[in-house]
C-alpha cells in the first residue's frame, strides 16, 4: 500500500476556467501552505478534506427538510416541529438515531478523485474541479 503525501492548503476562491474547446469548468483555487511537493506535478487527481461551514443549532425543518405541521385545524404553535418522536409503552423509549433538532455542519468532509485542472508553481496554487467544503480562507488537507 502506497502512503499518500499529506499537504496543507487554504481555500482561496471559487471560480471558472474556459477551455479552448469552449467548455466551462468550475472549481476552487487552493493555496499550498508549505513548499511545492513534487508529487503534485504528476498527479491528475487527489483526495482532499475540509471542514464544512457550521450552521449552529438548527431545527428539523432546516436540518432534515421536514414538512412541519399544518397551519390550520387547531395547530396554533406547531408549524415548525417534528411531530411524534416514538411509540407508547412498548418500547417506551426513543430509538437512537432519531432525527431531531441539533447542531448542524462543522464536520469533516472528504472528497475523493478531485481532478486537478490547473497548477501554478510560482503562485503555489492548484485549481481543483470540485467545490471544496468550508469557508474562504479555511484549512484544507490534500492527499496526493
Amino acid at each position: 500500500m502506497i502512503m499518500a503525501e499529506k499537504i496543507e492548503g487554504k481555500k482561496l476562491k471559487m471560480s471558472q476556467i474556459f477551455e479552448e474547446t469552449g467548455v466551462v469548468r468550475s472549481g476552487t483555487y487552493i493555496l499550498i501552505s508549505s513548499d511545492w511537493p513534487e508529487a503534485l506535478d504528476e498527479a491528475s487527481s487527489l483526495k482532499l478534506s475540509g471542514w464544512s461551514k457550521g450552521r449552529g443549532f438548527a431545527g428539523v425543518i432546516k436540518k432534515y427538510h421536514f414538512a412541519g405541521g399544518p397551519a390550520t385545524h387547531g395547530q396554533s404553535d406547531r408549524e415548525r416541529h417534528r411531530g411524534s418522536s416514538g411509540q407508547t409503552t412498548t418500547p417506551g423509549r426513543v430509538y437512537p438515531g432519531k432525527r431531531m433538532a441539533g447542531r448542524m455542519g462543522g464536520t469533516k468532509v472528504t472528497l475523493k478523485n478531485a481532478p486537478i485542472l490547473l497548477r501554478d508553481r510560482t503562485k503555489k496554487q492548484v485549481f481543483v474541479g470540485v467545490p471544496v467544503p468550508g469557508a474562504f480562507g479555511s484549512k484544507v488537507i490534500l492527499y496526493v
